[in-house]
């Protein structure tokens, strides 16, 4: 057992330990420790209180927490019941047993009847607040370099830009739909019936929380639609709705999540005029031009439901006598902020390799064309998409943006809008560890293949755990 690296650290461990102490915990320890060094004694705590500091937070130290458990389950439920996840350990001789808990434990590394194996071929990192970056393996690599046709960022943000002002809104006034067709009934001519856009989170169309709408705007200025404005309440229950949802999403089966997928593109490969006209209504491009975006995203919706059981993880060849599994894993809760490029093909883009990967989101479309992501939720509940696994708000990109980057149940931010927005999902992130991926202010071509799909992203929608199994039961290692 060697020194702590300095007096301060080892107060540190001291008074944790003794914290614990005073909560109702035993301590062990031995005094078999020079005399003289930064030295502190290895201690086992027991009878030790899953809120306490000792349990919650890294000693950093030579102390070791016991905790029973009657069942697997609370077994399970003690070890992911803290904010770090950087390494963890199953002994049992329970083969079933150990590789089941293994996938449920929420830490990067996860040794079987082992512990402290590493290799350069295989990634190191954490989950959660241990962190998100890999050191070593592919996925390491991946942290240093960029796709093909990309080129190194360089964001522009004016020096007065101020991070605490960011996303702040005042509400417009009321305005009225001046864009509509006026319709004939028995020689009497009247409007139609205004259609009310709602949120769309757990399942259901959801009214927002203020009583407050925001006008849509065609490329003559021309008010045609208006969608609920939302706010931090409305992050809430999306995040909610998403975070319940999760759990289940998560161990559907790759084949049942592609089947879902494809069911999206072939119903809207039925509403493909629908969808063109609406593209051309809200941004005025032509009729072509509408159609091959509606097409594109037909076609992407297809090319993720294929990935759906294609990218599961693979055996890493490392100095370990056994096997070495690498499992990609879902982030859990995605927040995505929609570029206002290609409305209906950047939102397919963004969310379908999130949810291909078991993921939830939350996902904000397009501030200025939001009506094709609108009436995507009806495709949603005729595809068989579970409640909670797509939630879309409408309103203000930034405004939402820094109310999902807050929120502590959302594991990463996807933000494709102004350099100061990705600025701020940067900086933001830093307090909570969220991993984010975005944009730098610079424009995509989502019709591209190169840029609207690939590896990239299903790297960004997962994170990389591996399961070290030790052999050596019949030769010697």
């Amino acid at each position: 057992m060697g020194a702590i690296v300095d007096e301060s650290q080892r107060k540190s461990i001291a008074d944790m330990v003794e914290e614990a102490r005073k909560m109702g915990a035993e301590i062990f320890q031995t005094e078999a420790i020079p005399k003289s060094g930064c030295y502190y004694p290895p201690t086992l705590v027991t009878n030790v209180s899953s809120v306490s500091r000792i349990m919650q937070e890294e000693v950093f130290g030579p102390v070791l927490c016991a905790m029973p458990f009657r069942t697997a389950k609370e077994g399970l439920l003690l070890g992911n019941n803290c904010r770090y996840g950087l390494g963890a350990s199953v002994w049992t001789e329970n083969l079933p047993l150990a590789l089941e808990a293994a996938v449920s434990l929420k830490a990067g590394a996860v040794w079987v009847n082992c512990h402290n194996q590493f290799d350069a071929a295989a990634g190191f990192g954490g989950y959660r607040e241990s962190g998100y970056g890999r050191d070593g393996g592919k996925e390491g690599l991946y942290e240093y370099v960029l796709p093909k046709w990309q080129s190194k960022p360089s964001p522009k943000v004016s020096a007065d830009f101020d991070l605490k002002k960011f996303g702040e809104v005042t509400m417009g006034l009321p305005t009225l739909n001046n864009h509509v067709e006026m319709l004939s009934l028995n020689g009497v001519s009247a409007p139609p019936v205004d259609h009310t856009y709602k949120m769309y989170y757990g399942g259901k169309q959801a009214r927002p929380d203020q009583a407050h709408s925001r006008p849509v705007l065609n490329s003559t200025g021309k008010v045609i639609a208006h969608v609920a404005d939302g706010n931090r309440k409305d992050v809430r229950n999306a995040v909610e709705a998403a975070f319940k949802a999760a759990p289940g999403w998560g161990k559907r089966a790759a084949y049942n999540r592609s089947q879902i997928v494809f069911y999206m593109a072939e119903n809207l490969e039925m509403r493909r005029e629908e969808f063109a006209r609406k593209l051309m209504s809200m941004t005025g491009c032509s009729e072509a031009q509408a159609v091959v975006e509606v097409n594109l995203s037909v076609q992407r919706l297809f090319y993720w439901g294929a990935w759906a059981d294609k990218y599961g993880g693979n055996i890493q060849e490392t100095v370990l006598y056994g096997v070495t599994a690498k499992i990609h894993e879902p982030m859990g809760v995605i927040g995505i902020a929609c570029p206002d490029e290609s409305p209906l093909l950047g939102f397919v883009s963004l969310f379908a390799p999130a949810v291909v990967r078991a993921n939830c989101v939350v996902i904000v479309p397009s501030e200025k064309h939001p009506l094709s992501a609108l009436d995507f939720y009806q495709l949603f509940d005729t595809s068989d998409l579970p409640g909670g696994v797509v939630n879309i708000l409408t309103g203000n990109r930034d405004h939402l943006t820094k109310y999902i980057t807050e929120h502590q149940n959302v594991q990463a931010v996807w933000y494709f809008g102004s350099a100061e927005g990705s600025k701020f999902v940067e900086y933001t992130s830093a307090e909570n560890l969220k991993r984010t991926w975005v944009n730098y202010g610079e424009v995509r071509d989502w019709s591209d293949p190169s840029q609207g799909q690939g590896e990239e992203f299903l790297y960004q929608a997962c994170q990389v755990k591996n399961i070290w199994l030790p052999m050596g039961e019949i030769f010697a290692n």
